[in-house]
């Protein structure tokens, strides 16, 4: 057997064999390999000799089309090759391919689809999943795919799953049990200086920590940043300064067209410096020449789907500690660099050891649809390393099966095949495809094209804009994409039906019907169709429009933000969405003029188009809505008078010590209001036609007769004094009932009054003839024994025309002063 040479000795060279062997022996391997130990363009060209292969390719998988193409050039330039002649590519917007290849990079989306259209892989000899520690969605469904492809009709399909972080006891045992072997990488050393976290913002310090490398540190500058906007605001601040005149401030990121991309990753001119401005793309796979020093700010964007609401939100996370030593590690691929940590020392051991797969986190619907192509309606039926959570294949399963993709039973539908047939996510697929029976799939298909390849036609918040700004696009990537376009378009015009022109907002919404909004009346707030706000900075056009339909959200709750839509109107509303707009009569509560109110409601969904009052009809259950009105507004603004009041009262201080009577607190009634009230208000349409005649029916509706009796006889609402006068007892307190009266109308009471059959002694507030509070006790024979030698002899200096005899118990009760001339 012929050993492929290499002119270049790289770190990766001494397992080479191991990584060989491991492939012939076992069909599978892992391979861990730190960055720049030439893993991704040395092993597929290493196995190029193994006699397994035959003629059949080896496909490279990587996780993103910048790498996939960085390397399928490295690989060619190696062996002195053009690309697409025995090194292959296959990207979307980027392919070159021929009948000679046999080494072919592919992304990993490009990959489900191969497999997924020819499940045998035929042709194919191995399978190589590069920077796997990335854990994107298609590269866990890919290898899913390939391991059941390889146990049901390819044993003989070789699987490498690479990595330069990875827990790889878990993957092999994924694999069968497969050999791991390890490289251990060739890098120089790095100086970690912690900068920590000065400003509020964090492009404030990154700005802050690139002029201090500047200044202190040689070599090109590596800066990670979470996204493009903050991307352009580090940018902002570094133009402000006066930067050495030698240096170049570029930008990478996803959403850039090739050239540029291609200018940041090139070695800097003999004489300068670059500081290139990346977010986590530059981490892995690609090689950025010259970088001597890295600034970490420490965050990532990351999407998080939210199955409740059918959208998926950008938030920055904190990174792991293995993307943090990846990051690190870019400043040592050459020669000795520095790293510069926008946080403190102490808080790397309290960053989470991996990335969270996007498995975890992702919309499965394009994963859902794809399994049931490939037969497993249920996909965790399929070996993976993170099973998909059974929450987020629920709200998958639904949202297929509303739009017929999916059966009953999960699996796919002629409608799903069709969905299928377009490389695109399931409702922009279904966009262009039920555009295209309108004859609008090439509208549809250009909108689809600027939602799935970021930065084409621009970065306005309005899509019209962008639309019309990639029309006009001359560059080669809108070239590509618009050639693409064409492409999705004659493939969903197959079944293309009479022309009707359709609006942007028209064909969005058949992708995001739930995302109609409608302005609030305030300038830049929208309510969506599926009950969500949204919001958008005043300072922009589209603040002011009456509808939209959204096609980006970000954020959470109330603060969610609106970052790219189109504007509507209510007229085109009614062409569009007309089968799903819905006329009601509804009866509802005016909280402000405490009064029922009747309107004719067309409602979208969460948004009313347009509402108009009418009368109110009789055989409306007017009463319940009045009730609610009242539960709204709460018990405790009905007209009480003092005796409701004091029953209530009374109820609840037996209520204390037996749980049979009933609940007659604020928030019981006001809880329970549509059963003991709503009875009572036939006829009524308004708060302040409950009078106090209602309310007592009410609530003797909630006493039975022999309640009534017993709450008499133990709570009697009123004391008969030995003067034979009547006094209200007060039952909202804590403890006991309480008397408040005058002392002189106890006289010849040897006994302390007491409620409940004699139980229960009153509380009494002992006043002197003006009504002034003299003692409080629980006790009167004791008193009079007691202190009243005290009070008698206070009292008569202050009312000398009233009696205080010396022994009250036995005297005559009065509630007048002495008779004249006494």
């Amino acid at each position: 057997m012929t050993q492929t040479k290499f002119s270049e000795p790289l770190p990766i060279d001494d397992v080479l064999a191991d990584i060989q062997a491991a492939l012939r022996s076992s069909g599978a391997a892992v391979l861990v390999a730190p960055p720049g130990a030439g893993k991704t363009t040395r092993v597929p060209l290493a196995l190029l000799d193994e006699t397994w292969r035959g003629n059949g390719k080896i496909l490279v998988l990587e996780p993103r089309r910048i790498a996939a193409r960085a390397a399928a050039e490295r690989m060619a330039a190696n062996i002195g090759s053009r690309l697409g002649d025995k090194i292959g590519l296959r990207a979307r917007l980027n392919s070159k391919t021929g009948p000679h290849v046999a080494v072919e990079v592919v992304t990993e989306g490009v990959f489900t689809r191969m497999i997924l259209d020819d499940p045998e892989l035929s042709g194919v000899a191995a399978v190589l999943f590069d920077e796997f520690h990335e854990r994107s969605l298609d590269a866990d469904l890919g290898l899913a795919l390939a391991l059941d492809a390889r146990s049901g009709f390819r044993p003989d399909l070789k699987i490498l799953v690479m990595s330069a972080t990875l827990e790889a006891a878990n993957v092999a045992k994924l694999l069968g049990d497969a050999p791991i072997v390890r490289s251990e990488g060739r890098a120089f050393p790095v100086e970690t200086r912690y900068f920590g976290r000065r400003a509020q913002r964090v492009e404030d310090d990154v700005a802050d920590a690139v002029q201090r490398a500047i200044a202190t540190d040689g070599g090109s500058i590596l800066v990670f940043l979470p996204g493009q906007g903050e991307i352009a605001r580090v940018s902002e601040r570094l133009s402000a300064h006066t930067l050495p005149p030698e240096i170049d401030v570029v930008p990478l990121y996803g959403g850039l067209d090739p050239s540029t991309q291609d200018r940041a990753i090139a070695p800097a001119k003999n004489g300068r410096r670059k500081v290139v401005l990346a977010t986590s793309i530059a981490e892995t796979s690609i090689t950025i020449e010259g970088v001597r020093v890295v600034v970490d700010s420490g965050v990532a964007r990351v999407p998080r789907f939210e199955p409740d609401v059918g959208i998926t939100r950008l938030e920055t996370v904190r990174v792991s500690r293995a993307s943090a030593d990846q990051r690190r590690g870019r400043a040592g691929r050459t020669a000795p660099g520095v790293c510069y940590r926008l946080w403190e020392e102490p808080e790397t051991q309290g960053l989470v050891p991996f990335a969270e797969p996007e498995i975890r986190s992702a919309d499965l619907s394009g994963l859902m649809l794809d399994c049931a192509e490939w037969g497993a309606s249920d996909p965790r039926s399929l070996a993976w390393l993170d099973p998909p959570a059974e929450g987020a294949l629920a709200a998958a399963r639904s949202g297929l099966q509303a739009v017929d993709a999916l059966d009953r039973d999960g699996r796919i539908t002629d409608e799903g095949r069709r969905l299928r047939a377009l490389p695109l996510p399931p409702r922009l697929a279904r966009m262009v495809l039920k555009a295209g029976e309108s004859g609008n799939a090439p509208a549809a298909a250009d909108l689809a094209a600027i939602l799935v390849e970021r930065g084409v036609g621009g970065n306005d918040l309005d899509l019209a804009v962008r639309l019309e700004n990639f029309r006009r696009d001359r560059s080669q990537r809108a070239e590509s994409m618009r050639a693409l376009s064409r492409q999705w378009a004659r493939t969903a015009n197959k079944d293309a039906g009479k022309s009707k022109v359709q609006s942007p907002a028209a064909l969005l919404a058949l992708a995001y019907p739930e995302r109609i909004a409608k302005n609030r009346g305030k300038r830049g707030s929208f309510l969506l169709a599926n009950g969500r706000a949204g919001i958008i900075d005043d300072s922009h056009h589209l603040a002011s429009a009456p509808y939209l339909v959204v096609a980006e959200l970000q954020g959470r709750a109330a603060a969610t933000r609106i970052m790219l839509a189109v504007a509507t109107d209510e007229a085109e509303i009614e062409a569009f969405a007309a089968d799903r707009i819905e006329t009601s009569d509804e009866v509802l509560f005016d909280k402000e003029a405490r009064a029922v109110r009747a309107r004719r409601t067309r409602r979208l969904a969460a948004i009313a188009l347009t509402s108009e009052p009418r009368s109110l009809r009789p055989d409306e259950d007017v009463s319940a809505a009045l009730a609610r009105g009242v539960a709204d507004l709460g018990a405790e603004a009905l007209p009480w008078t003092k005796a409701q009041l004091q029953l209530r009262s009374r109820v609840a201080f037996l209520r204390k010590g037996d749980d049979t009577w009933p609940d007659m607190s604020d928030a019981a009634l006001t809880a329970t209001v549509d059963e003991w009230l709503s009875p009572f208000l036939a006829g009524k349409s308004r708060v302040s036609e409950i009078n106090a005649d209602i309310l007592e029916s009410a609530l003797g509706s909630l006493l039975p007769r022999q309640m009534c009796l017993r709450l008499d006889a133990e709570a009697p609402t009123h004391f008969a004094a030995p003067t034979g006068n009547s006094f209200a007892l007060d039952y909202d307190v804590a403890d006991a009932p309480a008397l408040h009266i005058r002392v002189q109308e106890l006289f010849g009471l040897k006994n302390h009054p007491a409620i409940a059959r004699g139980r229960l002694p009153l509380t009494l507030h002992l006043l002197s003839p003006a009504h002034r509070p003299i003692q409080i006790t629980r006790d009167l024979p004791g008193f009079w024994a007691g202190s009243w030698r005290a009070v008698r002899a206070d009292m008569r200096g202050q009312y000398p025309k009233h009696v205080w005899p010396e022994d009250p118990a036995n005297a005559t009760p009065t509630a007048r002063a002495k008779p004249r001339g006494t």
